[in-house]
């Protein structure tokens, strides 16, 4: 996908706009003297004036995307990370980033859309399909604001807002009339984008739109006004109490999945760990993602090999996440075991998403003939020195996110990789997904199902990657389609959001489950070192006593407080009414 320069054509309709009004959750495009009535002419303009939004705007978000979907959700750990203990608040630099990046993908967003609408010259399909892939990426944004902040103003029109300097005034709108909101902004997608992206190069198309409206309905078929309490404050949390969730909701997010199942010519890749590689950025399953570029500007790159690729994993000297790992908790939810040099890879996933001893990848190091987990550590690849030891007190490594050395990066990408910067796109929403949506939409408030479709579905989803698993099941229950989406969907930034949903209508079952995970590491991580390290030279494996789970960190104190995040203290002091409850919104005047 060709890019633009982020400067010239971003939102450049805000360049007559009074920008002093503007902060860090209502974003401003940078200013500039660009006039837009000689843009969008024909349709490589119109795409052009799209490209940036699967990027850039995206860019600040990519450390809280994982932080808050994994790490708050007990997935990965992070030593002593707020996010791991719950101890988040306002001041913390990568949820105000954060929050910053997802207003600023509305104001972009909305002013590209009023570009296009306004424009003239251009084929008129190309127009409403540009326009319809703005309007998506709108109305994701605000699906991770309200899932992450709770009540959040609704921003439709920024330029409205910034002209009569409200930006200091605004109310919180209830969480019902924002999912309500977001609703509205992808039935609109819906009308104006294609049947198939006629490019062939990952853009947004009507299926993808569907597929996002069923997770919207699925996760607003558990949230209740008349169940919910909201509390002012420094944190200004919601408290939910347990209830049924709408029935009408959950058909819709059936519908919507089916359709897509059913019409949009998709499939499951049938290796799991290829979704991961770059030569399928672009794939039938994959079906909205941040399709970065090092071809660019700063902010068009993918930056999580940083934070999650060990100490030396490629060569610009820019890894540091050989600290973390994927928790105890996650390997026992794949039936896995660090103290043990015995991998059951029973499930492909397993691999495809964390490194333990024994494990092999020919998809890394394809210069060196592969890489081997337990030799990077103790060994060591030429132009790939690790620190000479397991870091790590989980005993596990990433995989997901990671895209390998420079070699790697030029085998599937055909350009080189920098510092911070690879193209390995980060998929946001899969094929697989919207299956285990539809199976969650049959179970509803029943607890289980006997839908042929479902089990069918839940069955395609499983056998993938658990090929023992070879039969349609008779049934499927609720506690199936949980455990199965944190398999499937491990380190993709959305697990948390999974307890966000269930939170709404299951307060306490969400509370026990996080306060239950074992999310320490092992108590001694020298003896963990020295265990992998004998393996590695000697072939002896020898468990001490000693090395035994971290019981003597306490769980964390999670509470209903827990499950919304605190809005950052810079947005706070901008427009103090933030701190205030929510207020009726009315979307009866939202025109498009």
């Amino acid at each position: 996908m060709k890019k633009i320069n982020f400067k010239t054509l971003a939102c450049a309709a805000l360049m007559t706009a009074a920008l002093s009004s503007c902060s860090d959750y209502l974003d401003c495009p940078t200013e500039d003297a660009y006039n837009t009535s000689s843009y969008y002419k024909d349709a490589a303009q119109c795409r052009a004036g799209v490209n940036y939004l699967y990027n850039s705007p995206w860019y600040d978000f990519q450390r809280g995307f994982f932080k808050v979907g994994e790490i708050l959700s007990g997935n990965y750990y992070w030593g002593s990370s707020p996010y791991l203990n719950f101890t988040l608040n306002g001041s913390d630099e990568d949820l105000a980033n954060m929050s910053a990046s997802l207003w600023s993908v509305n104001t972009h967003a909305t002013t590209v859309y009023d570009n296009l609408k306004n424009a003239t010259g251009a084929p008129e399909d190309v127009k409403r399909a540009c326009m319809g892939e703005a309007l998506t990426w709108k109305a994701f944004a605000y699906f991770y604001l309200v899932r992450s902040f709770g009540s959040v103003p609704i921003i439709h029109s920024p330029i409205d807002i910034i002209n009569s300097q409200q930006a200091t005034s605004l109310h919180k709108a209830k969480i019902s009339n924002v999912y309500d909101y977001i609703i509205k902004v992808l039935e609109e997608a819906i009308t104006l984008l294609p049947e198939r992206d006629e490019t062939g190069k990952g853009r947004l198309d009507k299926y993808c739109a569907e597929a996002l409206l069923a997770k919207v309905y699925l996760t607003k078929s558990g949230f209740s006004e008349e169940h919910t309490k909201y509390n002012n404050g420094t944190y200004s949390y919601i408290t939910c109490t347990a209830h049924q969730r709408n029935q009408a909701d959950l058909d819709k997010a059936a519908e919507y999945a089916l359709d897509v199942i059913e019409h949009s010519g998709r499939s499951l890749e049938p290796v799991y760990s290829d979704l991961f590689r770059g030569d399928h950025n672009v794939c039938s399953e994959n079906m909205i993602s941040w399709a970065w570029s090092t071809q660019g500007n700063w902010t068009m790159q993918n930056s999580l090999q940083c934070d999650l690729g060990m100490k030396g994993f490629d060569e610009y000297g820019d890894n540091w996440g050989q600290y973390c790992g994927p928790s105890i908790d996650l390997q026992d939810a794949f039936g896995e075991n660090a103290l043990s040099p015995n991998r059951m890879n029973i499930d492909d996933r397993r691999k495809a998403t964390m490194m333990l001893p024994g494990d092999q990848y020919d998809y890394f190091y394809s210069d060196c003939g592969g890489f081997d987990y337990l030799k990077f550590l103790y060994n060591g690849y030429p132009d790939h020195k690790s620190g000479g030891e397991l870091y790590c007190p989980t005993g596990a490594a990433a995989v997901k996110h990671l895209y390998g050395d420079n070699a790697d990066h030029i085998k599937y990408f055909q350009t080189a990789a920098g510092v911070q910067k690879s193209a390995l796109w980060t998929h946001i929403l899969r094929l697989a997904d919207v299956y285990l949506i539809y199976c969650e939409a049959k179970i509803g408030n029943n607890g289980t199902t006997t839908d042929p479709k479902a089990c069918n579905l839940f069955y395609q989803v499983r056998h993938r990657s658990v090929k023992s698993y070879d039969k349609d099941p008779s049934s499927l229950s609720w506690e199936d389609v949980w455990k199965e989406r944190r398999l499937e969907l491990a380190c993709e930034g959305d697990r948390w959001y999974d307890f966000v949903r269930r939170y709404y209508y299951d307060p306490q079952g969400a509370i026990n489950e996080v306060k239950s995970q074992r999310r320490n590491g092992y108590n001694n991580q020298d003896a963990l070192d020295e265990l992998y390290k004998n393996y590695y030279e000697n072939g002896t494996w020898t468990v001490p006593s000693t090395l035994i789970y971290n019981t003597s960190t306490a769980a964390p104190n999670v509470t209903d407080r827990s499950f919304t995040l605190p809005l950052p203290s810079s947005d706070v002091i901008f427009n103090p009414l933030l701190m205030e409850a929510p207020e009726e919104y009315d979307l009866s005047g939202i025109t498009f």
